[in-house]
């Protein structure tokens, strides 16, 4: 199997954007690169639990009803949510309707305002996190980093952020640069990794 799909353009991407026509966009303008705002790191950690079991495409297509229905992922708006705001996003047939991941991500929030106050920022954590040897590009769903972060969450208090979880999201914000080898976009990510200054 190809790890490779031709583009819109002609151009080589990642094979994975051959599932879906929306997906090329994600691909080439934020998949795998560096991010270090802590709200768009929560949001994706956030997305990312909603997307376990379901296809990233139901969950991409959904993004701004989630946006929506949590408060554009402001944790501190979130982390006092009510029980009638579980039942709102209950009724929301905008977003995927699962009270555990709902809850969830009202749990997350005030677990990141914990984490905030004992290490400085979201990003300072997650960053830590980068491997030093990443694996090869598109071979492996969880790694030692992804578990140690999985692991030290739960420690935490966080729910819904299993390893296989936390690798989407690292692959996703660029703690590795998971573009396929020959891949258009692989270059773009490796330079602005090059460039990316780490939060301490």
């Amino acid at each position: 199997m190809s790890d490779l799909a031709t583009g819109p353009d002609g151009r080589s991407r990642c094979a994975w954007c051959n599932a879906a026509p929306e997906f090329f966009d994600y691909h080439d303008n934020e998949w795998g690169y560096p991010v270090s705002d802590d709200r768009r790191l929560f949001e994706k950690l956030c997305l990312e639990s909603f997307q376990s079991g379901l296809s990233w495409r139901t969950i991409l297509s959904k993004r701004e009803n989630f946006r929506a229905a949590f408060r554009n992922f402001d944790f501190n708006k979130i982390a006092v949510f009510s029980d009638a705001d579980v039942n709102r996003l209950l009724d929301d047939k905008g977003i995927v309707r699962h009270r555990g991941k709902i809850e969830a991500v009202i749990n997350n929030a005030g677990r990141v305002q914990d984490l905030i106050a004992a290490e400085g920022s979201l990003a300072a954590y997650v960053w830590r996190y980068e491997p030093e040897t990443p694996p090869a590009p598109q071979s492996a769903s969880t790694s030692a980093e992804s578990i140690a972060m999985s692991k030290d969450l739960k420690k935490r208090g966080w729910k819904f952020v299993g390893p296989t979880t936390v690798f989407a999201f690292m692959q996703a914000m660029g703690l590795i640069n998971d573009h396929a080898i020959g891949c258009a976009m692989r270059e773009k990510a490796t330079q602005m990794r090059r460039d990316f200054i780490k939060p301490v």
